[in-house]
């Protein structure tokens, strides 16, 4: 085993929306059982996506996927609290990476030699096989999200700012798992205080 270079993948889901946790995936593929149709998850379909994360929770040497919570993001801000929850998926793999290779422009501090590369989920398949379980795992959280806050719409837009989110935000106000340092959050705070 220890004559492959274990090269994990890090990628991660849920910067943009207005509510609920960011998401990150470590994912250490195995050159022995590769998986046709991996890209970037913004590239697929939700059923495509779909039917990939179950193939590669199976087939991965090593997989682990991590949040940072709403709390975290409006205390460190999105990128910090991003690179914590990428921290969190690499250090939770069973098995160390030799290399970790992170989508983007930052590497989070784990201790492994990492390397960020600026479309990394669409150059390197176990990136785009993290992307695809950030993207899922994030998708179903944030159905059970929609479960407890109905009026939202969660399961359509899952948190991110589309016309019928910022138009529930400011119905119903701001709930716990809404980010308030985000700008129309913090604007619909205010709204809600002037009334």
């Amino acid at each position: 085993m220890s004559e492959l270079l274990l090269i994990c993948g890090v990628d991660e889901a849920g910067r943009g929306p207005l509510a609920g946790p960011v998401s990150a995936a470590a994912v250490i593929l195995d050159p022995a059982r590769p998986i046709a149709g991996l890209a970037d998850s913004k590239k697929l379909s939700e059923k495509q996506r779909d039917l990939l994360a179950p193939l590669i929770r199976e087939r991965a040497l090593a997989w682990a996927v991590a949040y940072a919570e709403v709390d975290e993001i409006d205390q460190l801000n999105i990128l910090q609290a991003t690179l914590l929850a990428m921290r969190r998926a690499v250090l939770a793999l069973h098995i160390q990476p030799h290399q970790v290779l992170v989508d983007g422009l930052y590497c989070p501090q784990t201790g492994i030699p990492s390397q960020a590369i600026v479309k990394g989920d669409s150059k390197v398949a176990a990136i785009s096989a993290a992307s695809i379980l950030a993207k899922t795992s994030r998708d179903e959280l944030m159905l059970k999200l929609h479960a407890q806050y109905p009026q939202y719409g969660f399961d359509a837009h899952k948190g991110y700012p589309t016309t019928a989110h910022l138009t529930a935000l400011h119905e119903h106000g701001v709930s716990e798992v809404h980010r308030r340092s985000f700008r129309p959050v913090r604007e619909a705070l205010a709204f809600k205080l002037k009334e």
